[in-house]
């Protein structure tokens, strides 16, 4: 939804190391192929490059190598990505409107689309960013609270906005010329779907464009719906698919805890705590009342705690992150709301207080693979204990296991997958 994608935005500092392959399907498959491994290649305007560096990009993510030389062709290619957020994917398109931009135009000639108004500021950094030293090209936001005089004939060359606000600009008000636009970007196309009237709007102004316009659209998931919506926005398109994602867990150790109650849970959680030496954790728990009520117990005993939960504003979540980021915290208590888009590298252990289940009560293994794929990241090892309190819990671990044992790829053969926490003790005092 548009509050984790803000999230994401908000606490990413850098581009997260993906082990994602990608799938390219050309428009024309007897095209060359084109594929960059550093910035130079695609003979950016100087000023631009010095941008991108400035920016503390190095070299070109995954869905940059491919993406990039598409969109800077000529003539352009239209293009419809999948890219989870951390893949660069804005760096990449905002490259893009950069570059075709010519600054001697003062009308808009970029469009993007942002499903809100904050997703909207947070591509708009990025332009300032990477347009810092290319100051003759301005942007403009189409949002809501932007009033402006009628009449008004914009000077910039690149409008942000939300689709009602830009469809207004383009058609009511007149403020931009569509027949003008070189370049029309809709991000986050599955945010976009999921809200009422935007896909309309989104295919009216697309609708005004001309057919030289370049499109590109993105979207971190693509079911049907979304891929229905992005086909009707981009004609003739190439696709870039991010093969499923094969996090490799080999690299993380598994383990359950048997109790009997939430209070021994935590119990157990103070031994763990002892037989372990720590650098961060995140413990995932169902609700957020048994989030609030263990970051509490784990203060009283001495732990430095950061809890985050979903009443919380995003701005105020991304607060208790970057505490936790910066080792202020070296625990994090968290519901669901986190186990994806957290990158932080220290942490060694996820714990699961409470498996991760569904609304109707039945294992969510997707969860299961993100939570505890936030240790082990880069390579690293990692821990991941899963506390077991009842016969129902216990099922709902079998299942797990279950489901991830079917893919080879999750778990090598030769590791068995869960041990029990007497193994582990027992390892640990065998050191």
């Amino acid at each position: 939804d548009a509050a984790q994608s803000l999230l994401n935005k908000l606490i990413r500092s850098n581009l997260v190391n993906t082990t994602n392959q990608v799938e390219v399907l050309q428009r024309d498959p007897n095209s060359p192929l084109y594929s960059v491994k550093s910035f130079e290649e695609l003979r950016l305007k100087p000023q631009l490059l010095q941008g991108v560096y400035a920016m503390g990009f190095n070299r070109p993510s995954k869905i940059q190598e491919t993406a990039l030389p598409m969109m800077l062709a000529e003539p352009p290619q239209n293009l419809i990505a999948q890219s989870q957020s951390g893949t660069g994917k804005t760096a990449a398109f905002v490259l893009a409107m950069l570059s075709h931009v010519d600054p001697e135009n003062k009308w808009p000639q970029c469009l993007c689309v942002s499903p809100t108004y904050e997703l909207a500021l947070q591509t708009g950094k990025v332009i300032e960013q990477m347009g810092k030293f290319y100051p003759e090209v301005q942007l403009v936001y189409a949002i809501r609270g932007n009033k402006l005089e009628r009449g008004t004939r914009l000077q910039e060359q690149i409008v942000i906005g939300t689709p009602g606000t830009v469809l207004d600009w383009c058609q009511k008000l007149k403020f931009i010329d569509p027949k003008k636009i070189k370049v029309f970007v809709l991000d986050e196309a599955d945010v976009m779907i999921a809200t009422q009237g935007h896909q309309d709007q989104s295919i009216r102004i697309q609708r005004m464009l001309p057919k030289t316009c370049q499109m590109l659209l993105f979207s971190a998931t693509f079911e049907d719906t979304v891929w229905n919506f992005a086909k009707r926005i981009v004609p003739e398109p190439n696709i870039i698919k991010l093969k499923r994602e094969e996090e490799t867990l080999d690299t993380i150790k598994q383990y359950y805890v048997i109790c009997n109650s939430k209070e021994e849970k935590f119990q157990a959680l103070c031994n763990i705590y002892g037989a372990i030496t720590i650098a961060q954790a995140m413990i995932f728990c169902h609700t957020r009342k048994t989030a609030g009520w263990l970051a509490g117990e784990l203060s009283r005993e001495g732990h430095r705690v950061a809890l985050l939960s979903g009443e919380m504003q995003v701005e105020q979540r991304a607060a208790v992150i970057e505490r936790f980021r910066d080792g202020k915290e070296k625990v994090l208590v968290t519901t669901n709301v986190c186990a994806r888009g957290i990158d932080v590298e220290q942490v060694s252990v996820v714990i699961n207080f409470d498996l991760p289940v569904d609304k109707d009560g039945n294992p969510d293994n997707e969860t299961y693979l993100h939570r505890i794929g936030r240790t082990g990241r880069f390579g690293k090892r990692g821990l991941a204990i899963n506390m077991v309190d009842s016969r129902f819990s216990m099922n709902i671990l079998n299942r797990i296991q279950e489901h991830f044992s079917k893919f080879n790829h999750y778990f090598s053969k030769k590791k068995k997958y869960l041990m029990s926490w007497i193994e582990l003790y027992q390892q640990q005092r065998l050191r």
